[in-house]
């Protein structure tokens, strides 16, 4: 069944409500589009107190914490009960289970605990997409974004696996070790792919956009549309996540040793 969109209606900012009807039954819906420039730009929160929408360098100093405590409750939630489950994390939860969640993380309720056991698991990793998605700036940061772009297109092993390790090094502790603690957490999830159906390219189709994408998308000269920034950059931000997905074992220590042998700034 298909339904003709007047391009009028989808362009104006109001619901739009209509009546379809099937085999005798009548459904009504409403609608709204919302362009997706406006669906997946990044607010910052007016609200410091809570932790979505605000910098993780403000969350972690606040909490004394290395992982904001939302990413490390939901990612022990999912692979308590979730790590199986098929289409984790590409499946979408419930919109006012999230909200919920949101709310009562937002709070800092003493009730998270009892709540997460309850929710259905699609919610949970439904908050934590979000949580990240709704950064003020990305969690591998705005500034480094064009070098992660330049990095990914190197055909060079060698020179890529500089270039991409140096990258890491140069983001702050809190977004580095959120990184790690995440990106093994999706090696575990690919590890039951018979099962879930998750392989890494799925997860980092999910996960890269939400990681990577930039505060404000900057036109490029060399790129005729919006249309063609967008695929561009998407198929790239996917890679750079694979790319380290598909990476030995990184740990903060061993990337920070290194640090003595690669003082050059980006």
């Amino acid at each position: 069944m298909g339904l003709t969109l007047d391009p009028q209606t989808v362009e104006t900012k109001n619901w739009h409500t209509d009546v379809i009807e099937m085999n005798g039954i009548k459904v009504e819906f409403s609608m709204k589009f919302t362009s997706r420039d406006m669906s997946l730009k990044r607010t910052p929160s007016k609200k410091q107190s809570g932790v979505f929408g605000v910098k993780i360098s403000v969350v972690t100093k606040r909490e004394r914490s290395k992982v904001p405590y939302i990413v490390r409750q939901c990612v022990e939630e999912v692979e308590k009960r979730g790590i199986e489950e098929v289409g984790i994390y590409r499946i979408s939860g419930v919109a006012t289970d999230i909200q919920a969640l949101k709310a009562v993380f937002d709070a800092n309720n003493k009730d998270i605990l009892l709540m997460l056991s309850d929710m259905d698991i699609n919610a949970i990793a439904g908050t934590l997409k979000l949580y990240f998605r709704e950064l003020p700036e990305p969690l591998l940061t705005d500034r480094l974004y064009p070098a992660f772009m330049e990095g990914i297109a190197l055909s060079d092993p060698a020179a890529k696996e500089n270039c991409m390790m140096h990258l890491l090094r140069s983001l702050p502790d809190p977004n580095l070790i959120t990184f790690l603690f995440l990106l093994e957490h999706l090696k575990r999830v690919a590890e039951k792919e018979p099962i879930n159906k998750m392989s890494l390219h799925n997860l980092a189709t999910v996960f890269g956009p939400t990681l990577l994408r930039p505060s404000e998308v900057e036109s490029k000269a060399h790129l005729t549309s919006a249309a063609d920034i967008w695929s561009h950059d998407v198929m790239a931000q996917v890679q750079v996540l694979l790319y380290y997905l598909q990476h030995p074992p990184i740990s903060f220590a061993e990337l920070k040793r290194n640090t003595l042998y690669f003082s050059t700034d980006v």
